[in-house]
């Protein structure tokens, strides 16, 4: 039994508004970064879609190097929040403001 391409998108377009939702609207940082993995994970299932409507294994192949830049964004991110939480001693993002010129 095959999904419908519809569903499939369906469910991406969803997952990345929940994401984006989430990344907008939280303060801690840590909800910052699962909001932007899962609007990373939608973007693996659309591609993943589109695989499997047109018959190509691009959308697969890109599908892993979305997963890839996730990995690597994941620790990347975990680390600057580790970092951001022993020098301020918090994870809200309204308390980060060393950046400011």
């Amino acid at each position: 039994m095959t999904i419908p391409f519809t569903h499939m998108l369906s469910l991406a377009i969803l997952l990345f508004v929940m994401g984006a939702a989430c990344a907008m609207t939280r303060k801690n940082l840590f909800m910052i970064l699962i909001g932007v993995e899962v609007m990373l994970n939608a973007a693996g299932i659309a591609f993943v879609a589109a695989a499997m409507r047109w018959l190509d294994m691009n959308g697969q192949v890109m599908a892993l190097f979305v997963m890839t830049a996730a990995a690597a964004e994941i620790a990347v991110a975990l680390a600057l929040i580790v970092c951001i939480q022993r020098r301020t001693g918090s994870t809200h993002s309204d308390r980060f403001n060393l950046l400011k010129g």
